[in-house]
């Protein structure tokens, strides 16, 4: 098939897409590029161009696309059933596996996306605390609840603690239930769960806040006020979670807190996520432990589903070999490193913020400590160098490099020559 085939099929379909999807897309990703396949670090357009990937399928491909010990766990599972709603052998090994991993996790419960995840630990932590309050820091993302969608993305923040919704058709009433505090402010934390200590029931945080590390002593410091106010820490590591070390944010960081939740790499680029944590706590998902009263009632359809499963203890058996993060945090080293040193080659006012496995830049002169230091970025250089990346073949999404094992010194050399023709077309004018 000719170039031209290949471009008329991807024009149909996006044209396709446009009729028959609000605004011609998934909701994810703009709609005028469609995906075809992925190999390793790469993925190929309807098309035919071609891309190192920096988006990951939004990070699940820790070790790339279609890894053929992961393809062939899947593929031997789904010749033997799909789903069955029952318990089934992978899944309970891959709580095992998470068990022994997390620092936080004595149990384990499935569900199939990061927001039911989090959305299911904030209501366990009501259940435990008997509270209903739950303070979260602004600019952090919790998945697509109610609940979560608070204070994610203001663009003309408010008073803290005072929730700004970020979805039409959230109830007013829930403002009343979230309290907001800025990331790496420990003294705004501590006064809020002074005064709300009473009707707190926990803290979700994401220890490392979409592309802003921890402030030295911060997770320390929350993890100590929450403690001392009996309130339920919990770290939201959908992301981080196997990431940034083979037991997560909190191995990395070494805070841990009551509960986590996970998603993205445990199911191994298949739906599945999970909340884990002090059993005291997931006793809650128990009827039998904790009586009617207590109870808290989860059912999903796919939790637990073998073919993901499978997926997932394939990933991490490629994650626990010698030297698999050390090889992660050399590629994300290298190239952090490189861009930082293109953008001030050309004079451009910028900080690469993050860590090895998950970065990004944002133009401004000023350090990124919180969700504000991100809106004092220039927003619209960062959506030009984004376009520019994409034309010459590196794709990523709107805010993040997604690092992968799979990523080769071709894609690093690929990716640096297209940052240094991006940027001398920003610093051009």
């Amino acid at each position: 098939m000719s170039g031209v085939e290949e471009r008329d099929i991807e024009l149909g379909l996006v044209e396709k897409a446009r009729r028959v999807l609000p605004g011609g897309s998934f909701g994810n990703f703009p709609g005028d590029i469609v995906i075809r396949e992925g190999r390793g670090g790469r993925v190929w357009d309807e098309s035919g161009k071609e891309y190192v990937d920096f988006l990951l399928g939004s990070g699940p491909m820790l070790v790339g696309h279609a890894d053929p010990e992961v393809t062939a766990a899947a593929q031997a599972r789904v010749a033997q059933g799909t789903t069955f709603f029952a318990n089934n052998r992978f899944g309970i090994e891959l709580a095992e596996a998470i068990v022994d991993a997390v620092p936080c996790a004595e149990q384990v419960r499935f569900v199939s996306t990061g927001s039911e995840a989090d959305l299911y630990a904030m209501r366990a932590a009501r259940a435990f605390r008997k509270r209903d309050k739950i303070l979260k820091f602004e600019g952090g993302y919790h998945g697509m609840s109610d609940y979560s969608l608070m204070s994610l993305a203001p663009k003309r923040p408010g008073n803290f603690p005072q929730p700004i919704p970020d979805s039409a058709g959230i109830p007013r009433s829930l403002r009343d239930e979230i309290l907001v505090a800025p990331f790496n402010d420990l003294e705004v934390v501590a006064g809020l769960v002074r005064e709300h200590k009473d009707e707190l029931a926990g803290v979700i945080v994401e220890p490392f806040q979409r592309i802003i590390p921890p402030a030295p002593g911060f997770l320390e410091g929350l993890r100590k006020i929450t403690a001392e106010a009996g309130v339920v820490l919990i770290f939201d590591e959908v992301v981080t979670g196997f990431r940034l070390a083979y037991g997560g944010a909190q191995e990395y960081y070494g805070v841990t807190p009551d509960l986590c939740t996970l998603g993205k790499v445990i199911g191994g680029g298949f739906p599945l996520a999970a909340i884990a944590g002090r059993a005291e706590i997931m006793a809650h998902f128990d009827r039998s432990a904790v009586g009617d009263d207590a109870f808290l009632m989860q059912v999903g359809t796919l939790s637990g589903n073998p073919v993901a499963a499978a997926a997932g203890l394939a990933t991490l058996q490629i994650l626990k070999r010698p030297g698999a993060y050390e090889r992660l945090f050399a590629t994300g080293r290298e190239l952090m490193g490189a861009f930082a040193e293109l953008l001030k080659a050309k004079g451009v006012a910028a900080q690469v913020t993050g860590e090895p496995p998950l970065f990004d830049v944002v133009f401004s002169g000023e350090p990124v400590r919180d969700y504000r230091g991100t809106l004092r970025g220039d927003a619209e250089m960062l959506r030009r160098l984004n376009g520019l990346l994409r034309d010459r073949g590196v794709l990523k999404g709107e805010q993040k490099y997604y690092v992968s094992l799979a990523h080769t010194p071709d894609d690093i050399r690929h990716t640096c020559e297209a940052w240094a023709s991006a940027i001398e077309v920003l610093a051009t004018g």
